[in-house]
């Protein structure tokens, strides 16, 4: 397909959409193999105004970072907001709660939070 110009690289298509979903802050599609087919499903984020509205202004600025950088630790959030480790466990603790965020890692210094959806 490439020598005959049908494609312009090889290899390439997967990344560029991945790429372009995150570039217009949604999630990383889902690749699968079923039967011997690749099956691309692309997802939004599921966070209705109504949710929205319930959150702090951190919150939401959090939300647009994630959907920026994918993911956010406790360090990055006391650093962004200038507030007590305290307020960030507690902030991101109640998007983990509101299933807004999901919570990956264990230890103090591996977790991290990526947006569920």
């Amino acid at each position: 397909m490439f020598l005959i110009k049908f494609i312009e690289q090889w290899g390439t298509g997967t990344n560029r959409i991945i790429e372009e979903c995150l570039n217009h802050g949604l999630p990383e599609p889902l690749l699968e193999e079923i039967s011997g087919s690749l099956i691309i499903s692309f997802r939004k984020y599921v966070i209705s105004d109504e949710i929205l509205e319930k959150l702090n202004e951190r919150q939401k600025k959090a939300i647009d970072y994630m959907r920026k950088y994918r993911r956010i630790t406790s360090r990055e959030y006391v650093e962004l907001f200038s507030v007590t480790d305290r307020t960030a466990r507690n902030d991101l603790k109640s998007l983990v709660d509101r299933e807004i965020l999901i919570q990956k890692g264990t230890s103090k210094k591996s977790t991290y939070y990526e947006l569920l959806g």
